[in-house]
């Protein structure tokens, strides 16, 4: 079983390897960051932050994250202050609607861009995507079974120093999504290689877990969200 802390400690890794820049009236959470921090940078309020994110709980933005820290269509925030940057002189803009709260204890929103992507093993699911306990889904076939990537990408990750997650994959695929591969028996490819959708990329196994298994995550800018998504029908 996947880990709770083990989590906390591959999001980090997400992260770091999704940490495209971000446009004007946004920020992505840093390590050590909170949100009385980024509201002082910003010039903004908390609960302004909050508004603007939909944040179910402020104590829970996590690093990757990418958060509001301008008012929508420049309008002025709780502490009066507006932002040039996002509004326009002479004309009034329209109000984006707020972005979803991206917390990984929530369900996830549909994000703003799309992927393809294959299955990563034949087998059984035996554990969906909920967004809490579970980050991605299981699949279950026998020692052996091929696990291919799901989308080209390059490999951002190779090892086993995530406990909970056994010989680990993480493959980043472009500047918003990645797919993360655990306890696997055994690792076909390398550290800064690129590889094809569909290419072999390990063999399904049971390290740091209790069966053979494959765990398999989608991150959308530093979070999870459900991989049944973007994977076709079977």
């Amino acid at each position: 079983m996947i880990k709770r802390l083990a989590c906390a400690s591959l999001l980090a890794v997400l992260a770091a390897c999704g940490s495209a820049p971000v446009g004007p009236g946004f920020y992505r959470v840093e390590r050590g960051d909170t949100l009385s921090k980024i509201a002082r940078s910003n010039r903004q309020s908390v609960p302004s932050i909050v508004r603007w994110n939909n944040l179910t709980n402020p104590d829970s933005i996590e690093v990757g994250q990418v958060l509001r820290v301008a008012p929508p269509g420049g309008a002025a925030s709780a502490n009066g202050s507006t932002s040039g940057a996002i509004r326009s002189s002479g004309a009034q803009n329209t109000p984006a609607a707020p972005r979803p709260a991206p917390a990984d204890t929530a369900p996830s929103a549909p994000p703003a861009s799309t992927i393809s992507l294959v299955w990563p093993a034949d087998g059984t699911v035996i554990r969906r995507f909920d967004g809490g306990n579970s980050k991605g889904i299981d699949i279950s076939a026998a020692a052996g079974t091929p696990v291919v990537a799901a989308a080209a990408g390059t490999v951002v990750y190779a090892g086993n120093g995530l406990r909970g997650y056994g010989n680990l994959l993480i493959l980043k695929h472009n500047s918003d999504y990645l797919t993360a591969y655990a306890h696997n028996r055994a690792l076909m490819v390398k550290e800064g290689q690129s590889v094809a959708r569909g290419q072999k990329i390990a063999e399904m196994g049971d390290t740091d877990t209790d069966r053979v298994m494959l765990h398999f995550e989608l991150r959308y800018e530093g979070r999870s969200i459900d991989p049944s998504r973007a994977l076709p029908p079977r």
